[in-house]
């Protein structure tokens, strides 16, 4: 049996209920009125872009990708140098 998401047509409350497959109308459990119609429901996708498509939206706009990496060496050196310099 599949949760379906209802929309009642007489006081707009919207609510999931377990029914049989291929059911299309539903009674609302808010205002108790008969043919509360079926809607799409919207699950849990993501919409973040995944690697491959950042990669070649970036590519697109000319986005310099490698200013992640530039950031990381120069707080990487910088760390170090703070180390050497305090322990000498």
């Amino acid at each position: 049996m599949p949760i379906y998401e209802f929309e009642c047509t007489e006081c707009g409350e919207r609510f999931e209920e377990l029914s049989d497959a291929g059911t299309e109308t539903a009674t609302c459990p808010s205002c108790g009125a008969a043919g509360a119609e079926r809607r799409f429901s919207s699950f849990g996708l993501s919409r973040q872009p995944t690697a491959n498509q950042r990669r070649r939206m970036e590519d697109r706009r000319g986005t310099n990708r490698d200013g992640a990496r530039q950031r990381f060496k120069k707080n990487l050196s910088k760390s170090r140098e703070r180390r050497s310099g305090g322990s000498k």
